[in-house]
């Protein structure tokens, strides 16, 4: 190879660089502002408790955010933001107020002893939430449309204020629970519930989706004789915790 032409590659190669410079430049530039961008706008998690008398706080379940006071939350561990896998909740009933902060640490307390606090002097008085994963489990509606119809009896039995009540047979998943619901419309509203029995009282589940997040409000089966109003105070209390829905 001459002087020459060695010459005149090295121009090439060196032109070359010049311009793939620029564009390397140019996407340092874009990766950075994407970086900032992100970094600003991405919400800000702390795993640090927050104390009870603090303003709701934003926590994340299944990737749905929910604004929840921190009194209101049940347990210790979960009392702080971001991504949490379940929320357990309480609220005073009917007002859906957090209870007060001294009565929270007594609720935790209980419940770290016994597992649940259902039977407690005051449950008549707390609705109890859990938000948490819906996983590999049907939706709600699903189960109401095509997995309790094959385990319930074949008549339904009169309840309060247009609400049919339907014994699940024994020896089915769901033995000792009746399935409860609104007389000719089910999916508006329907509840499975324990019987009373001579030690506990009976208690209801009523379950709502929201994305991938399943809402489970716990509440006594006496309850039921004012349903409709019970059913108005979820829908106000979803409102509350989860604005976006409105």
């Amino acid at each position: 190879m001459t002087v020459q032409a060695l010459f005149q590659r090295t121009i090439a190669r060196k032109q070359r660089n010049l311009m793939v410079l620029p564009v390397a430049c140019i996407g340092l530039l874009v990766t950075g502002a994407a970086l900032f961008i992100s970094f600003v706008l991405q919400p800000t998690w702390s795993a640090a408790p927050v104390s009870l008398d603090a303003p709701a706080i934003p926590v994340t379940v299944a990737g749905t955010i929910f604004n929840v006071p921190p009194a209101a939350i049940r347990k210790k561990i979960q009392r702080h933001t971001g991504p949490q896998q379940r929320v357990d909740l309480a609220f005073i009933w009917p007002s859906l107020t957090p209870p007060a902060a001294d009565e929270t640490a007594a609720t935790e307390a209980a419940s770290d002893v016994t597992g649940s606090i259902a039977g407690s002097p005051d449950a008549n008085t707390r609705l109890f939430v859990t938000i948490a994963a819906l996983g590999p489990v049907l939706p709600p509606l699903e189960r109401i449309r095509g997995i309790y119809p094959h385990y319930v009896e074949a008549e339904a039995a009169a309840g309060p204020d247009g609400l049919a009540i339907l014994p699940f047979r024994k020896a089915s998943p769901y033995s000792g629970e009746d399935l409860v619901y609104v007389a000719g419309s089910p999916t508006d509203f329907f509840a499975r519930c324990t019987r009373q029995t001579a030690d506990m009282p009976g208690t209801c589940l009523h379950e709502r989706l929201i994305d991938a997040t399943e809402i489970t409000f716990r509440f006594p089966r006496k309850w039921l004789d004012d349903w409709r109003n019970v059913s108005a105070g979820f829908d106000r209390l979803v409102a509350q915790i989860h604005p976006q829905q409105n």
